[in-house]
């Protein structure tokens, strides 16, 4: 109930509010009227100023309402409206007042013009306020108690004869009242005019407010309901043989350009996707922004699967158009995820989860732009449960690096590590990325993930060197997000900075992604900020990516990983050595080390040593192992170390003798 009686309240506003303008001087000309005959009535000056300070009072405190919702654009609010409200019902009892008053005179020729006053307020409010229910009974209530209690005091009174200039009033106000009725009857278009406008107004915006549920605010794509909805409808309309299609679309290298540039180029960005992408639908089909930089699209009718993909393939060259703004050429690609249903047997969920997996699958796989849903070759969606698995096992600590060893192909000395994560899951044992990365990525969990390993990584280092062991240079992992985004150098920095001891054994290895990543110049920096502190770069998995090298002048970096396809190839492959041997050349005219990966046999180990590689790491030294196990490999080193400088020592008579 008071739900729906603020709603009417803000309804009739704008039409009370002009009523009340309109009237104002009929009302003050008529109000001026009987106080004068009020007064000729002999009734006291103090309750008629007394009366006359009230009415202007109201009027102007109505005429100050109707000024503050003027100046406001808005619509005149609640609070506003049930001021005016209040206003009125007291500016009517205030107007009935002088009826009362002449109920305790004498003169049969004044009652008569109290009783005309009376019935003509009573017409006024009900003629002009007939539209607006609420209004007119409000203020025809005190109206109806001021005409029982007119008849109250006349039933008390006793009457004497009334002179002449009394009935003359009394004729005169007969014809202010009949002339007051014709008017009010006249204006009542007016009224209607006025009304028909607030409703008009009320239903514009109530078009706008719709339009805004099922509207994105930015790009005008629909909303991801209205989206399911209108999807719902298409795929009920279709025949048999026909089918939908379902186009999911994830912007790559948007987030960059958010924080490398500003938030308004990122929008610029999402409004020119939105555009493009409606023109690619036109009027046949549906498009919408299903939120952040995701986006969805669905056509009808006799679609077959080369024609959904080849739609996918024309949105993707769309997107990849550059974009203007304030000069500047801005990129973004896109990945695509297609699938088709039919009505009744595929519900618009279903196709939607389907189309959300093939996108994915195009995100994961390198240079492929879209990829259509296929039951046959698609696993089942990982769950809600799957995710809250993964960030249980980031919090307990149950995801987390183990330590493969990085060592001089000489002798076999640890000169450092490289983390690896591992999942110690509580069922299903030990886990290897290839069984929990896909999950990461999936979730958008990449930073959570970085985040985890990095920490616990910097505290296993410095648990080793409070332990009195050198771990060298411990190599992490990080992915181009995390360098090329403002919030993701941040997060690393106050790791590194949360733990300065250990910030010098740390190295950052990146792949050769980098060099084509969209925010390549905020990379560039993010690597020369970190070796400033102390941090060493290395490029992982060299010589497998699209690095050039002009692109190996432009970045810094202390250290080139020979990719183990390169090794593995070694003493089978004659190319492999030559590849290799270029890789050793240009690594020593950069003044850079080199470690080789995959090192599996002592044939692989002989051979990089021969073209003059000193670093290696691969099963043949160690897989991946526990912090302990790394621990205790440490101490094992140091011992041997100590033994060897012991006897080094004695030989060259070094030794203390205490014979």
């Amino acid at each position: 109930m008071p739900k729906r009686l603020f709603e009417t309240l803000r309804h009739e506003a704008p039409v009370v509010i002009h009523i009340s303008m309109r009237d104002l001087g009929k009302r003050l000309a008529g109000f001026i009227l009987i106080i004068g005959v009020c007064y000729y009535a002999g009734i006291a000056l103090q309750t008629l100023a007394i009366l006359t300070l009230l009415t202007l009072g109201s009027e102007l405190a109505a005429y100050a309402v109707v000024r503050k919702n003027a100046a406001s654009d808005q619509e005149i609010s609640l609070q506003l409206s049930a001021v005016m409200w209040v206003i009125n019902i007291g500016s009517t009892v205030l107007y009935l007042w002088p009826s009362i008053l002449f109920s305790q005179q004498p003169s049969i020729a004044l009652l008569l013009s109290g009783f005309m006053w009376l019935f003509g307020t009573l017409v006024h409010i009900s003629n002009t306020f007939v539209a607006l229910p609420l209004h007119n009974w409000s203020q025809m209530i005190p109206g109806f108690g001021a005409t029982m209690f007119v008849f109250y005091n006349s039933s008390k009174m006793q009457f004497a004869p009334s002179s002449t200039i009394d009935w003359w009033i009394a004729a005169a106000l007969m014809l202010v009242y009949a002339a007051n009725t014709v008017e009010t009857m006249t204006t009542q278009e007016d009224t209607q005019r006025a009304l028909n406008a607030a409703r008009a107004e009320a239903n514009a915006r109530l078009r706008a407010l719709e339009h805004m549920t099922k509207h994105d605010g930015l790009t005008g794509l629909l909303t991801r309901r209205a989206f399911d909805n209108a999807l719902a409808k298409i795929m009920s309309r279709l025949r048999i043989g026909q089918q939908a299609a379902v186009f999911v679309i994830d912007l790559d290298g948007f987030k960059p350009i958010n924080d490398s540039y500003s938030h308004e180029a990122g929008d610029r960005v999402l409004a020119a996707v939105g555009e493009r992408l409606s023109k690619i639908v036109g009027d046949n089909g549906l498009a919408a922004r299903m939120g952040g930089d995701e986006f969805a699209l669905a056509l009808s009718g006799a679609i077959s699967k080369e024609q959904a993909m080849e739609v996918a393939q024309e949105i993707a060259r769309q997107i990849e158009l550059p974009i203007d703004f304030e000069g500047k050429e801005m990129r973004v690609a896109a990945s695509v995820g297609v699938a088709l249903g039919s009505w009744p047997g595929d519900t618009i969920k279903a196709m939607c989860i389907s189309a959300d997996q093939a996108m994915y699958r195009a995100k994961s796989e390198a240079g492929t732009r879209a990829v259509m849903f296929d039951r046959a070759t698609f696993a089942p969606r990982l769950s809600l449960d799957d995710k809250f698995s993964v960030l249980e096992a980031l919090r307990s600590g149950r995801l987390l690096p183990y330590y493969q060893p990085k060592v001089k192909l000489a002798n076999g000395e640890i000169c450092g590590f490289e983390a690896l994560a591992r999942w110690e899951h509580e069922t299903k044992g030990l886990l290897l990325p290839g069984k929990f990365l896909p999950h990461i990525n999936e979730f958008g969990l990449h930073g959570e993930f970085l985040s985890s390993i990095a920490g616990q990584v910097l505290k296993d280092i410095k648990s080793l060197l409070d332990d009195g062991l050198d771990p060298g240079q411990v190599s992490i992992n990080v992915p181009e997000v995390a360098l090329a985004t403002h919030s993701g150098r941040l997060e690393l920095e106050q790791l590194l900075e949360g733990a300065p001891e250990a910030a010098k054994y740390v190295t950052f290895e990146i792949t050769e992604d980098v060099f084509i990543a969209r925010a390549g110049q905020m990379i560039q920096e993010s690597v020369a900020k970190f070796r400033r502190a102390g941090v060493r770069i290395s490029l992982d998995d060299f010589g497998t990516g699209f690095a050039s090298f002009q692109h190996l002048r432009q970045l810094e970096f202390d250290e080139l990983k020979i990719d183990t396809s390169f090794v593995a190839g070694l003493g089978v492959d004659p190319t492999a050595e030559v590849l290799v041997s270029g890789f050793l050349q240009i690594a020593s005219g950069l003044g850079v080390k080199v470690v080789a990966e995959g090192v599996e046999t002592d044939d692989q180990r002989a051979q990089l040593l021969r073209l003059g590689c000193r670093f290696g790491q691969g099963w043949l030294f160690g897989k991946a192992a526990p912090l302990e196990e790394a621990r205790i490999r440490l101490f094992a080193e140091a011992s041997r170390l100590d033994r060897h400088k012991a006897v080094d020592a004695d030989t060259f008579g070094y030794g203390v003798n205490n014979g």
